[in-house]
């Protein structure tokens, strides 16, 4: 199907786009922050400046948008049909620097989670569970011989 907007529209649209403060961020920064965890935006000390960074937990949140990360849902597996060569490119590279990422956080000691948009609301509250189990202090059990169990 052929671009219904000219190479002028279409490039004031693209340039509309930002990589930051997205509406799928906002919404998860939200939950988060209403759940009662603190979090640093973008901290550019750790690989691919994760979107929210949960020092205390050690935790990296990474939302994603279906399209430019390649999801395998309906928004992500579509690609554009003009330019196909410059979109196959940019994208395979996005998914390859996305994946390069996440392995140099969790070679860091670091938990990674990734939030996709078509799945915000069922990502973000599997995020707080983790975030809530994290919380939770150890239970220390004294046995009868005194060793200790966590």
């Amino acid at each position: 199907m052929p671009d219904f907007l000219s190479p002028a529209d279409r490039s004031a649209l693209m340039s509309k786009i930002r990589g930051r403060d997205t509406q799928p961020e906002r919404y998860v920064r939200r939950q988060v922050w209403a759940a009662g965890f603190r979090y640093r935006l973008h901290d550019r000390k750790l690989p691919g400046a994760p979107d929210l960074v949960l020092k205390k937990y050690r935790t990296a949140v990474l939302v994603q948008g279906c399209f430019w990360h390649g999801h395998d849902c309906l928004k992500g597996s579509r690609r554009p049909a003009t330019n196909q060569e410059y979109w196959n490119t940019k994208l395979e590279r996005n998914i390859a620097r996305d994946a390069a990422n996440r392995a140099a956080l969790e070679s860091l000691g670091w938990t990674v989670v990734q939030i996709w948009e078509c799945n915000i609301r069922a990502d973000t509250a599997v995020l707080l569970q983790h975030l809530r189990r994290c919380r939770q202090p150890e239970v220390v059990v004294q046995v009868a011989n005194s060793q200790t169990l966590r």
